[in-house]
């Protein structure tokens, strides 16, 4: 997606230890018109006739997967990093490493809101190695629904989470790929 990646160029900051930082259009300071442009390409990738919820993890992926949930007409829920008074009955639990926060954690999500039988797109802003994403997968798993797509904004293609959910199989795609980001600048995968 062209419009994302100049955005990348233009306001995105490498960081020590290839970290890419892109806080302020994508997941701290939220660019709506941005985000339903995101949601228009998904639109145009996935066959959204074959989904019937738009899954993501706490928290950065939560604005951009509620706009696309919003146009596509689909409800929207999130694993949650730690569960809270709020949430009764069973839990699906998914262990994961976060890339961020350096730290292991546990993706939770309340049972009542993943029918058996989903058809779930996986969405999110950004993917590093993979394991919030994994986790996600883990969670539809256990509650017996489908991994109908999986969408991910910006992929650091040079930490190998996304070629993982490409081999796979899943129906993974990513607007852009980051193949470098280092001193020299960010470069792009070549589709």
């Amino acid at each position: 997606m062209q419009e994302l990646k100049e955005r990348i160029q233009r306001e995105g900051k490498v960081l020590p230890g290839n970290i890419v930082k892109v806080d302020g259009f994508l997941n701290h300071r939220i660019d709506c018109q941005l985000m339903a442009h995101i949601a228009d390409e998904f639109a145009r990738i996935f066959d959204l006739s074959q989904v019937d919820i738009v899954l993501t993890a706490e928290a950065s992926g939560i604005a951009m997967s509620a706009v696309c949930a919003y146009k596509f007409g689909l409800p929207m829920i999130y694993a949650k990093k730690a569960k809270s008074d709020n949430i009764e009955g069973g839990l699906y639990q998914s262990e994961i490493y976060s890339y961020t926060y350096k730290k292991k954690v546990t993706q939770i999500l309340a049972k009542e809101w993943l029918p058996a039988g989903s058809r779930v797109l996986i969405l999110d802003d950004f993917m590093a190695n993979g394991e919030a994403v994994r986790g996600l997968c883990d969670i539809v798993r256990q509650a017996g629904a489908t991994v109908a797509g999986i969408g991910i904004a910006i992929e650091k293609g040079f930490q190998g989470g996304g070629d993982r959910l490409r081999n796979m199989g899943y129906n993974y795609h990513a607007l852009a790929v980051i193949e470098r980001a280092d001193e020299y600048g960010i470069a792009f995968r070549e589709e």
